[in-house]
């Protein structure tokens, strides 16, 4: 999987409210629902002194200003960096083949895919700090979609939203109850989500974390996902 795949996959299945050009900037206007969807990113012909007109851009949305760095922008980070900005949140993207994380699939019981989400699923989300603008982000999806609910001795445990982009299923807001972890749920939930995205034609299944999220990646790892991709944030 390229960068641009990757980013391509993120922005269709987790969409900002619009998208906004400002010369070699995209602008992205999140309206509350985190940075994945309120960081600008550079075209090829960005300079240095272009940097203010983005920054501009951004707080006429009444954000503050917000860059991705991806691969292949080394030159805008240190840029970044000459100005002021700290890195943010480093991210590490996982994919496996939905083949192989859905064999064998959870029981019904376990985890399940539906849309639109039970209510439950919002009260997890909620819990887990993924308020109503997120759950904005996923109803603006146009694709092909799910949540999937994770149940351990008949209760609800965890959840996840899935949303297809091409041949890339993309999982996002993954959440487990504190007092559930470690107990299978989101094993079960990834199992599930690669079901679904075979299902409705994804053949590959990736997610991004934090790099600092050591028991989620360890659970990655385990199940044979393999890093895909890097990115972070810079943020004054």
């Amino acid at each position: 999987m390229t960068p641009d795949q990757l980013a391509a996959a993120m922005e269709q299945s987790w969409p900002p409210a619009r998208r906004l050009q400002s010369g070699p900037w995209t602008i992205r206007d999140g309206q509350g629902g985190g940075k994945r969807v309120s960081a600008a990113s550079a075209g090829p012909d960005w300079a240095d002194e272009a940097i203010p007109d983005a920054e501009a851009a951004m707080q006429a949305l009444g954000q503050r200003p917000l860059f991705v760095i991806r691969a292949g922008d080394d030159l805008l980070d240190q840029a970044l960096q000459s100005r002021g900005y700290r890195v943010v949140d480093p991210v590490v993207a996982y994919a496996a083949p939905c083949a192989q994380l859905a064999d064998p699939p959870p029981s019904a019981m376990a985890a399940f895919a539906h849309w639109p989400p039970l209510a439950i699923c919002a009260e997890l989300w909620a819990e887990g700090g993924i308020g109503p603008e997120r759950l904005a982000v996923m109803d603006r999806v146009s694709g092909a979609k799910c949540a999937v609910l994770a149940r351990n001795n008949d209760r609800p445990t965890g959840v996840a939203f899935v949303a297809t982009a091409g041949g890339i299923a993309m999982l996002h807001a993954l959440e487990v109850r504190p007092s559930a972890r470690r107990q299978g749920s989101a094993h079960n939930i990834l199992r599930a989500a690669a079901v679904w995205a075979q299902q409705n034609g994804a053949d590959t299944l990736c997610l991004v974390v934090t790099v600092a999220n050591l028991p989620a990646r360890n659970l990655y790892a385990s199940l044979n996902m393999q890093v895909v991709g890097h990115y972070h944030y810079r943020q004054r």
